[in-house]
């Protein structure tokens, strides 16, 4: 199995520590937040793994490389422009080929433990979601959990709501037929909802939105004195 982290992000809301530094390669820990991600995949047997990039794209591929330092194999996928969510893994087709990746975004983090996502099965779904328990930010959540399968508000399903952490296994059918082109991903999850083909989890594990410097300074220190790893 492949993986896809997206790091093609400007990480406006991080400025100015993102002025000069593409967001994953900030540091929590004493480690960027992109190696962690790596670090995670190797140690569940992932080795091949796609990131895009955009902003400040080069510095990204000048630490990170090819991969080998970590063991692993890394394909880069350079947009120039972002193309958002859905379009930079639509440009990264030709490098995940035609079977379900793990995709994970490049601007959380988490401890948990990612070998659970090799056991999914899509068969029919075009993917498996994991939630998390609404953060502080976003208490409205993102999608309901009701028997394993994830829905959209509009479905009126009883069940929890709760937020997309990042971490899916997605199939490549998912973008049959879409053109390249700056695309989101949510409205090709809520629509995969509204089909009936899309599973989802809840994670229990620790897990953060680095999407400010202050939650990127109390995500650094909580990794330090309480070696949540």
């Amino acid at each position: 199995m492949k993986a896809m982290i997206l790091a093609a992000g400007m990480g406006n809301r991080m400025r100015p520590l993102t002025l000069h530094t593409p967001k994953p390669l900030l540091e929590v820990g004493d480690k960027p937040l992109i190696v962690w991600h790596i670090e995670k995949l190797k140690k569940i047997g992932v080795t091949e793994i796609v990131i895009n990039t955009a902003w400040l794209g080069e510095k990204l591929a000048t630490a990170l490389g090819d991969g080998s330092q970590f063991g692993v194999n890394i394909l880069w996928s350079h947009e120039g422009e972002g193309l958002e969510t859905a379009g930079g893994i639509i440009r990264a087709l030709p490098l995940l080929g035609d079977t379900p990746f793990i995709l994970i975004n490049g601007d959380v983090w988490t401890s948990m433990d990612f070998s659970s996502l090799l056991d999914v099965k899509l068969e029919g779904d075009l993917a498996h979601l994991i939630f998390v328990a609404n953060p502080v930010q976003h208490p409205q959540g993102d999608f309901i959990l009701s028997y394993g399968r994830g829905y959209t508000f509009e479905q009126q399903q009883q069940g929890e709501a709760l937020t997309y952490s990042g971490v899916a296994v997605i199939h490549p059918k998912m973008f049959m037929g879409l053109d390249e082109g700056k695309r989101p991903l949510a409205p090709l999850l809520k629509q995969a909802m509204l089909e009936q083909k899309v599973s989802a989890s809840k994670m229990n594990a620790i897990w953060v939105d680095v999407g400010t410097p202050e939650r990127l300074k109390a995500l650094d220190q909580q990794i330090k004195q309480d070696n949540c790893v």
